[in-house]
């Protein structure tokens, strides 16, 4: 059995567009390059986000450019057990709590990395006359480190960086942080590669598992995608589906902007041809230390 198991989950609210691409690219070679497996998961939880039938065609996209998973798919939609357990199971160790609070009064504490902090009204017990909305996962103030394969060495207070965050929204949704630990444990994932857009979520989820007793995981964050303006490209922004037709040169585009320019030879015509060059040529110190790369950029 292989020792290394990386993973996609793509959100089904739109079409896969180029910058997704450049994220399925980098987690699939850098399993598969090393003999691993590569695992696909829909982050199908943010109900009211999704769009119908773009999981279908999201898998659809992937096969087409090559992109096949090993082993069954998981939506996240059906692992409402596994996130109560996990919940319940924090809540005895004293690492969760119940909070009253609105999205406002929540948003009333110091600036943090990422917005205010959570003052911390509800930690020692929900004030009278509140009910429960949220859910939230109680931090500290120790340093979480860890190294980043491309983006390097990481380190975080929770405590004075985002404040205890939400692990089940008020509207009964689990949190994607939540959500992601509990399903890499339980597809076996020693790896998550992703868009550095997501390298903060690392010490909150680095925090989770060390709480559950959960399996740590490598990370590796490529940078992202960006068009003319520096804006992200996105489904918010109006990225373009995936074309098919052009899958060959989507795919060696996306292969160049990782670092990897597959050379220009009659061969390359074929996207396995170019996936397979990529497996065989696959190395971490090509891939662009940097934040963001421009989509014309090569």
């Amino acid at each position: 059995m292989t020792d290394i198991i990386g993973r996609y989950a793509p959100s089904p609210t739109g079409d896969l567009h180029f910058g997704s691409l450049v994220a399925a690219l980098a987690s699939y070679c850098h399993a598969k390059a090393r003999g691993g497996l590569w695992r696909l998961r829909i982050d199908d939880l943010d109900t009211p986000r999704v769009v119908p039938g773009s999981a279908e065609r999201i898998v659809e996209t992937l096969y087409a450019f090559g992109l096949k998973p090993d082993g069954p798919i998981m939506s996240q939609s059906r692992r409402g057990p596994a996130y109560d357990a996990a919940i319940a199971q924090l809540k005895r160790q004293g690492n969760a709590f119940d909070c009253g609070c609105t999205r406002r009064e929540a948003r009333q504490g110091p600036p943090g990395d990422e917005g205010p902090i959570y003052p911390g009204t509800c930690r020692d017990g929900l004030p009278a006359g509140r009910e429960p909305r949220s859910i939230r996962c109680r931090v500290d103030d120790r340093s979480i480190r860890l190294v980043d394969a491309v983006q390097g060495p990481v380190a975080q207070s929770l405590g004075r960086a985002v404040g205890d965050f939400v692990i089940r929204r008020a509207d009964g949704i689990t949190a994607y942080q939540l959500a992601t630990v509990v399903d890499d444990a339980a597809q076996g994932i020693t790896e998550v590669v992703r868009g550095v857009d997501l390298l903060t979520s690392s010490p909150r989820q680095r925090w989770l598992q060390q709480c559950l007793a959960l399996p740590t995981t490598a990370y590796l964050h490529v940078p992202i995608i960006v068009d003319d303006r520096g804006e992200k490209l996105g489904k918010s922004t109006g990225a373009l589906a995936l074309d098919r037709r052009r899958k060959r040169e989507l795919t060696w585009h996306g292969l160049a902007l990782l670092g990897h320019r597959p050379p220009v030879t009659p061969e390359a015509r074929s996207t396995s041809w170019l996936l397979d060059w990529a497996l065989a040529h696959w190395c971490v110190e090509r891939i662009p230390q940097k934040s963001a790369v421009s989509l014309n950029a090569v």
